[in-house]
């Protein structure tokens, strides 16, 4: 059982190290060799967007010799540095490669975010570890990868102060709160009467009239969201005719999914199933908001949804980015929507003790880091941004917002709603964001927090802050949720956009409801009741979820 036990696990990995060298022959890395679709896109490229092929290639990917390949792997023996090993650390610990790459040597942004695509890279030290001939080979065609840089280029929004992201954003300067009493269905009954609740919406001119009558809100909010962001970003329905839509993708998440269409299929089905929505399944499920706004453009690249609770537009916005810098695509719609202010959504989170009840004063119920906070305020929405790879939003002539750095994700591995009593799964997950990206601690001077207005969530995440950026005199933190309420699945998406329009405005906007600030908190380093100016050099922006899950993303001014 013991020899099973290691055979099992080292056969698997060289399994899988054989299989990437036997792909690389076929599909090599350096630009000097590579596929035909590759070779036709640069050539389209560099003849202007305008000159895209009509047909489209579809390329086969290693062949049907896996079996062989396999069969060949089980015939290896480990190699003399697994036998010399302890506990694997000739891998992963020790004089091992290090997960994050070497960065002491380095001394700038850009040289550190290089650093992955070196010779010293995982995929490189796996190879040569396994198949010691491929060594050179390997590492001559990384060291000739160059690294794809990601740019935002379009934001779209559904909130409950406003659909335009200009707009969106002015009205958080002012400090204006759209939290008010809900309106939608009676909830008298319940002792949470608020929430941050969309007021006025049409998706009239988006979204087709037989599909929005049967649609959930969070799929009406996640495609008018998502169009609204090309529009932004300048894809017209004419300058979308020469994308190469096979390298076009989308990936926006949700918490909760088509909530309300299937709690009425559930009251349809008390009386009969032929009363049911047809629909009822697929306008459930949380993929199918990116699913049929991919249908509606034609967009055939990565398309899929993530669902990490609150934390899941950030898990969106960075997959979404990995795709276009791993050279799968080259425009990616991604973000988050939620519509769970229904009495189920509501009723849930009440049943749960974590919603605000300071129902005789909404505007004052959202309250960051106030030794007065009550719990969180339900919101709801959509938020979406385009992420381009910078030369492709070049070459058409976009406005670049701002550039995207990169990001990480952990796991508190610790309590369902709860955060980890010394912070160290956020802390973790910064720290390694930080890493990833080739960023500073002295760089990042604003960071718009996950902050939902819950004591011991708010307190943790500030003094990760802290910890990471408390020594940077010129740090100021905010929480957009003060103001809007937490959007659950869209909190992030909606969060990132409010620290995009900081980079491009210049300004932070106000922490409202901070009157009474706890006293574990610095209130030098939180933004004040008032706007502040700022010359943002890098934006942090975190979300947090239930069940552990943390992301935190980085954004700088286009350089």
């Amino acid at each position: 059982m013991a020899g099973a036990a290691v055979a099992s696990p080292l056969c698997t990995w060289l399994v899988a190290a054989c299989m990437t060298v036997a792909c690389d022959k076929e599909w090599p890395l350096g630009p000097g060799s590579a596929s035909p679709r590759r070779r036709w896109r640069r050539a389209s490229l560099s003849g202007g967007v305008g000159r895209a092929s009509p047909r489209r290639l579809i390329s086969a990917f290693c062949g049907a010799g896996i079996q062989g390949l396999m069969s060949s792997c089980l015939a290896f023996e480990p190699c003399a540095e697994f036998y010399s090993s302890r506990n694997g650390s000739a891998f992963f610990g020790g004089d091992g490669f290090s997960l994050l790459g070497r960065q002491n040597a380095e001394t700038t942004r850009r040289q550190r975010r290089g650093a992955r695509s070196s010779p010293s890279s995982v995929a490189g030290k796996v190879m040569s570890i396994a198949v010691q001939p491929e060594k050179k080979v390997a590492e001559k065609e990384r060291t000739q990868t160059k690294q794809r840089r990601v740019v935002v280029t379009g934001m779209g929004v559904v909130t409950p102060l406003g659909h335009d992201p200009d707009h969106f954003y002015e009205e958080l300067l002012k400090g204006v709160s759209g939290i008010s009493e809900i309106e939608t269905f009676d909830c008298s009954s319940y002792p949470t009467r608020i929430a941050g609740e969309i007021k006025s919406f049409s998706s009239d001119g988006w979204v087709a009239p037989k599909l929005s009558k049967r649609m959930d809100k969070f799929m009406l909010y996640l495609l008018t969201a998502g169009k609204k962001a090309l529009e932004n970003g300048g894809l017209t329905e004419e300058a979308m005719s020469w994308l190469d839509k096979e390298r076009c993708g989308v990936l926006i998440g949700s918490a909760m999914g088509g909530m309300k269409v299937f709690n009425d299929a559930i009251e349809a089905l008390r009386i009969s199933y032929k009363k049911m929505n047809p629909f009822c399944v697929p306008f459930a499920t949380t993929n199918m908001g990116s699913a049929m706004l991919a249908m509606d453009l034609g967009w055939m690249g990565p398309n899929y949804s993530i669902s990490t609770a609150c934390a899941t537009s950030n898990f969106c916005i960075l997959n979404a980015a990995n795709h276009i810098v791993r050279d799968e695509a080259d425009v990616m719609l991604c973000g988050g929507s939620d519509a769970a202010i229904i009495p189920i959504g509501l009723g849930g989170f009440v049943a749960c003790g974590a919603l605000s009840q300071r129902n005789s004063d909404p505007v004052k119920a959202s309250r960051p880091w106030d030794v007065d906070c009550d719990g969180f305020v339900m919101g709801e929405g959509a938020g979406v941004l385009l992420l381009e790879e910078l030369e492709h939003a070049k070459q058409r002539g976009a406005e670049i917002y701002a550039e995207f750095l990169g990001g990480s994700f952990t796991c508190d591995a610790y309590h369902m709603t709860e955060p980890h009593p010394e912070g160290t799964g956020i802390l973790l997950c910064i720290e390694k964001a930080l890493a990833e990206s080739g960023v500073a601690r002295e760089d990042v001077n604003y960071v718009n927090a996950h902050a939902t207005s819950t004591p011991s969530g708010d307190l943790k995440e500030y003094q990760a802050l802290i910890h990471c950026f408390g020594q940077n005199p010129e740090l100021r933190v905010n929480s957009t949720k003060s103001m809007i309420g937490h959007l659950l699945g869209a909190a992030g998406a909606v969060e990132a956009i409010a620290a995009v329009q900081a980079i491009r405005t210049g300004w932070v906007h106000p922490n409202v409801n901070l009157d009474n600030p706890d006293e574990n908190v610095d209130v030098n380093k939180l933004v004040g009741s008032k706007k502040e100016r700022l010359d943002v050099k890098v934006a942090l922006s975190n979300s947090f979820g239930f069940g552990g899950h943390n992301s935190s993303i980085l954004f700088a001014p286009y350089k």
